[in-house]
């Protein structure tokens, strides 16, 4: 394999100029949709959701055989009307179970939403990554986010495994440089020239 192509997602976050904005965003084991809802008005917007074929480093995280399907979820987040996140969801098919049903049915409303709820998740160790064009999950985020053309040329990442019963989900997040400029909780901020609580 080119070690220029090589998908490194790496345990610790390096404080550089582009993640430093974002480095409570990336290292909160928290809800980042209740984080994302407190800050505004928050939506979920599913891009795609269906059969897919996971990278092959996710699939060695899910102990899957490279090429085998698996669910695929990707949704946009947005808070205040501004896209600040793209999700990446990936679920085996096998074992079945209460995942199965609850992804097939949540539509627009937020994966985390209900792995936050559910007292009987686990949220395996954060991996973090700066993705770039080379990255699988690179085009579809930048798309996704409507970045325009000056904006960086990378963007951070994080991903975890979150685990019920038998059942394991890999959720990877890309965040926009737009989070950072979320105002704090309880503070207005101005959409259309209207104030947004």
């Amino acid at each position: 394999m080119n070690i220029a192509r090589r998908q490194v997602w790496r345990p610790s976050l390096p404080r550089t100029a582009d993640s430093t904005p974002l480095l409570g965003w990336l290292r909160d084991r928290g809800s980042l949709t209740a984080r994302i809802r407190s800050r505004g008005r928050f939506a979920v917007r599913v891009l795609r959701q269906g059969l897919g074929i996971p990278t092959a480093d996710e699939a060695r995280l899910l102990g899957l055989d490279p090429g085998v399907h698996a669910w695929v979820r990707e949704v946009a987040l947005s808070c205040n009307e501004q896209i600040v996140v793209f999700a990446h969801t990936v679920l085996p098919r096998r074992p079945r179970g209460p995942l199965t049903v609850w992804l097939s049915r949540l539509g627009e409303r937020s994966l985390g939403a209900l792995l936050f709820a559910h007292a009987g998740f686990t949220r395996g160790p954060m991996a973090f990554h700066r993705l770039d064009r080379r990255h699988a999950l690179f085009t579809a985020a930048w798309a996704a986010l409507q970045l325009a053309e000056q904006s960086p040329a990378t963007l951070w990442a994080r991903r975890s495994r979150f685990g019920l019963g038998g059942q394991s989900v890999l959720v990877s997040e890309v965040f926009s440089p737009r989070l950072a400029q979320l105002p704090e909780p309880g503070k207005e901020s101005w959409t259309n020239g209207k104030p947004v609580l």
